[in-house]
């Protein structure tokens, strides 16, 4: 087995929310539970049992919880969790209603504001009567074309609180992006700021939003705060009211309206690069649940943390972050371009802030490295206790950047799952080591596998990353799918009964996960299956590369791998940089991950949340449609692709 790169000292380990729940369930149960593994089997073993017993633990306020825990067990989907209770997802996140710090929020233009947890109940409270005598009821969309500002956490409680469906966009979404997203569900509210800034620019919104309030024909009104003017301007805005003027200044109490456990709370989007984006429907009950199993047991969460993720609103992770407000978690919320207005901005802000747990993209980690920077002697991160990524595979060299260049004394967790479950198949875990390379472990209560071809059980291959039994952060479903056939057919046509993710997976020899790559992105020249992320680790070692992006092109009557390469300024890609690259590639690897064709690009295409797009690049080298090109970032990017000479010979 490897050496692990950190391990949790044995007082560290006894004094987790983790340990104690072993021990818990030791008493109650009558078991020995030796180690994580034995916690995992037993959560996977005794379903009802487990999440039961987190419910209690987790003093979930509720009506009722009901005597029934799991309904229609065998089936994926139609499993239902909790049929008898009754909650309301936002009284559980404004439990704590005391004048520490809720929310602290910075963004790049170097502004701070802080908000308590009693301010915040306030805000909330004001901005929940608004809403109510505008008539939103239970099950209606309120939507946010919004920053990563407080005015999005206070919108997205407020809705819940009513029992009403959160739905948002970042505001660099275009007005075709946002139309393929909140087009699909008529939302009755759209909660907007005037506009936002990316990289030192300001980008003005107003015209934009015009637009996409005339193309929403439920809505009752648009609601804009200030974000990048202090007082904006609404003229020209359709049914537009300020902020201050919409909030109902005399309300001081919340009624929260307690809803099924199955209850709407959240629509996400797919990425939607290969077309119309589906709407994904989680239930407050499930994200609730599972968003604490995650927060305490695999991350340790509790009152006294600061917990930041570098996030925007369009990206399943701010759901995740908000969701630490149930543990009476101060919030570090950040919104801008990551290395703006310098490169030192996020780490500058956990040393101010006393951020204890650091959440971020692999990306951002791999640019720290490339940019040579050094935080763990340019800051002080002496709160900094875990550092958690995701978006793409962490590579092994970012993992030991992290503790040679940041803190060698905590916890990295590679943590994956994403949109369609608002959550994680596996994540980080306390009371384990960290494995160079390796997610820890499989998430409690997830019955997480790696399947073959046919559906058997793989250990140290590569395969299907799957889930053989149902969770309750399960989708309720996708929006205007009466009849659940495309939720059906998204994850469930691959495996009888099984979630099929669609990442291609492997469990290790020390029980951790290394995740390869998207399945449908997955190489096959000569009939072997190769995942991009063991190219990606490869050539990103290389110095004057910055980032890469590969496919395979359909070449006779074989598959060719074709290799893009963004280089740092001033570089260019000749003979012999090509030869260290496959050099670096064949030694570390085989012959067969070797590129026949390198080529030099100056940008490459990436979604909204800033994932690459291996698919809609492929597309376009083989002359195929890319059918939404509104997901993208930079559309303009796959112009870059298109009529290629070298890929013609």
């Amino acid at each position: 087995m490897n050496a692990p790169l950190w391990q949790p000292a044995p007082e560290t380990v006894e004094a987790t929310q983790m340990a104690a729940l072993m021990r818990r369930i030791e008493a109650t149960a009558g078991i020995r539970l030796t180690d994580y593994a034995d916690l995992h089997a037993w959560s996977i073993e005794h379903p009802e049992a487990f999440w039961s017993l987190l419910w209690d633990e987790f003093d979930i306020i509720s009506e009722q919880k009901g005597d029934s825990v799991l309904d229609n067990a065998e089936a994926m989907p139609g499993a239902r969790w909790f049929p008898q209770a009754r909650l309301n997802f936002a009284a559980n996140l404004l439990r704590r209603r005391d004048d520490a710090p809720a929310l602290i929020v910075h963004d790049e233009r170097g502004r701070r504001r802080e908000l308590s947890h009693a301010e915040l109940y306030q805000q909330v409270a004001r901005l929940a009567r608004a809403l109510q005598k505008d008539g939103v009821e239970a099950g209606d969309r309120v939507a946010g074309f919004v920053p990563n500002s407080e005015h999005a956490v206070i919108g997205m409680l407020a809705a819940a609180s009513l029992g009403a469906v959160w739905s948002s966009c970042s505001p660099d979404f275009g007005h075709q992006g946002v139309l393929d997203r909140f087009g699909q569900i008529g939302p009755k509210v759209l909660i907007a700021a005037d506009g936002y800034t990316w990289n030192g620019k300001a980008i003005d919104t107003r015209s934009r939003l015009a637009d996409i309030v005339r193309s929403l024909d439920d809505l009752t009104h648009l609601v804009v705060f200030p974000f990048l003017e202090d007082a904006p301007s609404l003229e020209g805005l359709p049914r537009a009211v300020a902020w201050e003027d919409y909030l109902d200044n005399e309300a001081r109490d919340i009624d929260f309206r307690a809803q099924p456990f199955d209850h709407p709370l959240y629509i996400l989007y797919s990425s939607g690069t290969t077309g119309t984006p589906k709407c994904i429907v989680h239930s407050a009950g499930g994200t609730l649940l599972q968003h604490l199993k995650e927060h305490r047991l695999h991350t340790d969460l509790d009152a006294s943390d600061r917990l930041f993720y570098y996030t925007t609103c369009g990206w399943m992770m701010w759901n995740w972050l908000v969701s630490g407000l149930a543990n009476g978690t101060t919030l570090v919320l950040f919104d801008g371009a990551a290395f703006a207005p310098d490169p030192s901005v996020l780490w500058r802000i956990a040393e101010q802030e006393g951020i204890s747990v650091f959440g971020t993209s692999a990306r951002y980690i791999a640019a720290c490295e490339k940019e040579g920077m050094l935080p763990g002697r340019d800051h002080d991160l002496g709160a900094l206790r875990a550092i958690l990524s995701t978006g793409s595979a962490l590579t092994h060299e970012s993992f030991d950047y992290v503790y040679h260049d940041i803190k060698q004394d905590l916890l990295l967790a590679s943590i994956s799952g994403g949109t369609d479950i608002v959550s994680c198949f596996a994540l980080g875990c306390p009371i384990r080591p960290v494995y160079r390379g390796q997610l820890q472990c499989r998430g409690l209560g997830m019955a997480v596998d790696v399947f073959d071809d046919d559906g058997r059980p793989l250990r140290g291959e590569k395969g299907e990353l799957v889930c053989t039994a149902p969770f309750p952060a399960m989708p309720i479903g996708f929006w205007n799918d009466p009849d659940g056939e495309r939720y059906h057919d998204a994850y469930f046509a691959t495996f009888a009964n099984t979630w099929a993710h669609g990442d291609y997976a492997e469990i290790t020899a020390e029980d951790g996960l290394i995740i390869h790559g998207r399945s449908d992105a997955v190489l096959n020249p000569g009939g072997v299956r190769i995942g991009t992320a063991e190219i990606y680790r490869q050539v990103e070692k290389v110095e004057e590369v910055l980032e890469s992006l590969c496919i395979g092109q359909t070449w006779g009557d074989d598959m060719r791998i074709v290799l893009f390469v963004r280089l740092r300024d001033g570089r260019t890609l000749d003979d012999d940089l090509r030869q260290r690259i496959k050099s670096t590639i064949r030694t570390h690897t085989t012959p067969r991950h070797v590129p026949q064709r390198i080529l030099q690009v100056a940008d490459l295409p990436r979604t909204l949340s800033g994932k690459l797009v291996e698919l809609a690049v492929r597309n376009v080298v083989h002359g195929e449609p890319v059918r939404n090109r509104e997901a993208l970032a930079n559309p303009e990017a796959l112009a870059l692709f298109e009529d290629l000479p070298e890929l013609r010979e």
